[in-house]
């Protein structure tokens, strides 16, 4: 009985082993089913639409900038040895600047010259006026023949002449004179210079030429097509490289075809380009605004640029702050301000991560932005 009683505790305390090993086990951290914890948010997002907006048809088009007119300052004087430069390539003059001296001294000596020959010419007709007017009152009495009477008569318009042709020399005298400053004729910017200190010229040698008022012009090349579709008045975005971009307005359109490159010349005019640094020779690009449309666009922070092709990051699934985003790839067009137009990629219903793209990988779980 006692080995029966023994044997009775053994398998009570066996089972009860066994039943704090099975209550264990469930127990053990790590089993059962727990809930699925929710993955982390990537980044915070704000999110955009979309929107439709007027934008410009336009008209590419590449040409030179050149000056809208220029000026030549020639030399008016001959044989007179130029003292004094006072301007030089690069400078802005005002119409009546001094640019250039001429050497005065022979110029002065020649008028002195003509001076006194007018002198000398004014008392010979004095002299020849008075021997006429005595001939007039004695003609009648006959006192002096016919053929005195009028040598002295004769004297007298011969004198007058002489006068007038010493007058006239002494006014040449005086332009040369004049000339011996040589005068901007506009204002403008003096781009060449051939006048050389010391140098002797000739009449009408060019010593230089000036852009007229600073005005520069851009003169896109067209085609026949394109030619018919631009009016005068147009506005042209004229952009030159690592120079700057400004706002041009058509003043010409060419009258025909240059019959070598079979492209039309359209002249844009180029307000206040001089002061933004474009120079004459320069090559440019130019968008002609021809028309508008509207176009579906997107902030340019909303584009994230990878291998050479445009993404944006689409948000779906949009649930209690949280969403997921998708990257779709997009066909990009005309640009206005600080948007760009989507040709392909994105609808109008849709919304789209405003920023902060560069940080996002397709499938992330973003929160949404309050």
């Amino acid at each position: 009985m006692d080995w029966i009683r023994h044997t009775s505790g053994l398998m009570r305390f066996g089972l009860l082993g066994v039943l704090i090993l099975i209550v264990g086990w469930f127990l053990k951290p790590g089993t059962g089913e727990a809930p699925p914890a929710r993955p982390k948010a990537a980044l915070t997002i704000e999110w955009v639409a979309p929107v439709v907006s007027e934008l410009p048809i336009t008209l590419a088009a590449n040409g030179s900038v050149s000056a809208w007119q220029e000026a030549v300052i020639s030399a008016e004087l001959s044989g007179i040895r130029l003292v004094e430069i006072q301007a030089q390539v690069g400078d802005r003059v005002k119409k009546g600047q001094v640019l250039a001296l001429f050497d005065r001294e022979r110029v002065a000596s020649d008028l002195e010259n003509s001076e006194a020959v007018l002198a000398e010419a004014e008392a010979t007709l004095q002299e020849a006026r008075d021997n006429a007017r005595r001939v007039r009152q004695i003609i009648d009495e006959g006192a002096l023949s016919a053929l005195q009477a009028g040598q002295y008569l004769t004297g007298e318009k011969t004198a007058e002449a002489r006068m007038r042709a010493a007058k006239a020399q002494v006014e040449i005298q005086k332009l040369r004179m004049r000339h011996t400053q040589v005068l901007a004729n506009d204002d403008g910017i003096v781009t060449q210079r051939s006048a050389v200190l010391g140098g002797v010229t000739v009449e009408g040698q060019e010593l230089f030429r000036l852009i007229r008022q600073q005005r520069l012009e851009w003169r896109a090349e067209v085609t026949a097509t394109e030619l018919p579709r631009i009016r005068i008045g147009t506005r042209v975005n004229v952009r030159v490289p690592d120079v700057g971009t400004l706002i041009g307005v058509v003043r010409m359109v060419g009258p025909g075809l240059d019959p070598a490159s079979r492209f039309g010349i359209i002249y844009v005019d180029l307000p206040g380009a001089t002061d933004r640094g474009f120079k004459a020779g320069m090559y440019a690009h130019g968008d002609f605004e021809v028309g508008t449309s509207e176009g579906l666009t997107i902030p340019r922070t909303a584009i994230t640029l990878r291998d050479g092709f445009s993404y944006a990051f689409k948000v779906v699934d949009a649930k209690e702050g949280f969403a997921r985003v998708e990257e779709v790839k997009l066909e990009l067009g005309r640009s206005v301000g600080d948007s760009l137009e989507v040709l392909q990629g994105i609808v109008r219903e849709d919304h789209i991560v405003q920023a902060g793209g560069a940080f996002l990988a397709d499938g992330d779980r973003v929160r949404i932005s309050p």
